[in-house]
């Protein structure tokens, strides 16, 4: 059993079949909640894949999504907020929503399953620091 951390852009990819990156999403994703995978999540990143869907009157779909993984949502509290800042002080281009997503992963000793190559490398990076 495996920790993951879900950013934003994996979760609005797998649930939307018409975006570009859904197929990867989908690999990406393939045998993780079924693998007994604990998964995390930001509660910013429930907040960023959130709004469409509250817009279009489908936010049922991301909590349905949610609770078939079995994700957790993780509070964003003072010593997260502290590890995001930091991360944004290593990594200069890497930006609040990014960090905060990477500083869960970073937490929650959780892989980081992101789309964002940028993202991915600055947490490789974080991993061998």
């Amino acid at each position: 059993m495996a920790r993951v951390a879900l950013d934003a852009d994996v979760v609005i990819a797998f649930l939307d079949p018409s975006d570009a990156q859904h197929q990867l999403a989908v690999e990406l994703l393939r045998g993780h909640p079924a693998g007994g995978d604990d998964i995390l999540t930001a509660a910013t990143v429930y907040a960023e894949v959130i709004v469409r869907p509250l817009q279009h009157g489908t936010d049922g779909t991301v909590d349905e999504f949610l609770a078939a993984v079995g994700a957790h949502v993780v509070d964003v509290d003072r010593a997260l907020a502290r590890r995001a800042a930091q991360l944004r002080g290593r990594h200069s281009a890497l930006r609040l929503p990014d960090a905060l997503s990477l500083a869960t992963a970073l937490a929650g000793d959780a892989d980081l399953l992101t789309l964002d190559r940028a993202l991915q490398r600055s947490a490789e990076r974080e991993r061998q620091s």
